[in-house]
């Protein structure tokens, strides 16, 4: 049974629009186990709404994290029955976050963006096993500005991270069943170390650099057939954001914590899949990732989430296909905290996401 790919795939991806810490992407590498030779092009829309309470001075702070896109292309190739290639482009983790005027954190402000490519190849053992992985060059970099009551002496101080590229890697295996639909496969993806040239903004000015990871993580990704046309899809997703320290040189001396501090998730997906005709698929998925500990760093506002995706995709003809996905998604409480002292309360926020992808197989 084959389901067609792009519905799926835009469920999953408009899924992880927002989820925990600087997540992006699935750093899924499943185009792999797509049939035939083709080019994916993808474009997600994210509008979040996290907004809060100030504390001491009891003010409204206006919704901190401003609307992103999240844009990839993906081609895929295969060599014989038995070897594949891929190429992928994505922008798996960054951050969009911004203080309104406010008393406490009003001018905090947090931006960091990264451009992925990944190489990556598959071999085919039987019509079972397979191992797939590959390289991934990741640019990086960002900027941050602590400001308002609740930093104290540190307000107005600003720290620039300057564009860095690094590599890390991707290591995966595979299970088959070809008659049921069925495939579980386990993905691992190395953290990577940047060492950016760092202006920090205090006085008198002062430059160094500063090393910082973006997380590893694993990815144990399933599905099968459980009816005609009908697949049981998901996937659980653990990233390591604790690796994710930011840590200038200055800073440190008053915080050896650094500047931001997320906890470890693990995010959980299920849906179902059903292809009504030879050219209409439609999907949908729920996902879920635990709250954490409801004192967080105001650069980073929210922990855990749920959320329901939908998705549908038409096949225009024998080589073109396009899908659509909707998520909304439902982000959990939280408090951010400065030294220990809780700021702010964000309750009831949400975020909505838009994707749309285009499939060309030749």
């Amino acid at each position: 049974m084959k389901l067609q790919a792009g519905v799926a795939l835009v469920c999953i991806s408009a899924s992880a629009a927002y989820a925990g810490g600087i997540e992006r992407t699935t750093q899924s590498a499943m185009i792999l186990y797509s049939e035939g030779n083709r080019v994916e092009l993808s474009y997600g829309f994210v509008q979040p709404s996290l907004s809060g309470t100030s504390r001491t001075v009891v003010a409204p702070i206006d919704n901190v994290a401003n609307d992103f896109s999240v844009p990839s292309f993906a081609l895929k190739m295969d060599v014989n029955e038995k070897l594949a290639f891929a190429l992928i482009y994505d922008r798996p983790f960054a951050a969009d976050i911004e203080y309104p005027s406010n008393p406490m954190l009003g001018g905090t402000m947090a931006s960091s963006t990264t451009d992925t490519l990944t190489a990556l190849g598959k071999y085919q053992f039987t019509e079972q096993a397979s191992v797939f992985g590959g390289l991934r060059v990741q640019k990086a970099s960002g900027e941050i500005t602590l400001n308002g009551l609740a930093y104290g002496a540190l307000s107005g101080y600003s720290v620039d991270l300057a564009e860095d590229t690094a590599v890390g890697y991707v290591l995966g295996a595979a299970y088959e069943i070809p008659d049921i639909a069925m495939r579980v496969a386990l993905t691992y993806n190395s953290a990577i170390e940047h060492e950016f040239d760092t202006v920090e903004n205090v006085a008198p000015t002062m430059t160094s650099t500063t090393k910082t990871k973006t997380p590893s993580s694993w990815n144990l990704e399933f599905q099968t057939g459980i009816a005609a046309d009908t697949l049981l899809m998901g996937s659980i997703r653990y990233v390591k954001h604790s690796e994710f320290k930011v840590t200038p040189a200055v800073f440190s001396n008053f915080r050896p914590e650094g500047l931001v501090n997320l906890e470890d998730t693990t995010t959980y997906r299920l849906g179902v899949g059903r292809r009504f005709n030879d050219r209409l698929s439609g999907s949908i998925m729920v996902g879920y990732e635990k709250e954490g500990d409801p004192l967080v760093s105001p650069l980073a506002p929210s922990t855990g989430m749920t959320s329901l995706t939908l998705g549908v995709s038409y096949k225009v003809s024998e080589q073109v296909e396009i899908g659509g996905g909707i998520s909304q998604t439902w982000i959990g409480d939280a408090t951010p905290q400065t030294g220990g002292t809780a700021r702010a309360d964000f309750t009831d926020n949400s975020a909505t996401a838009l994707g749309l992808k285009v499939t060309y197989s030749f």
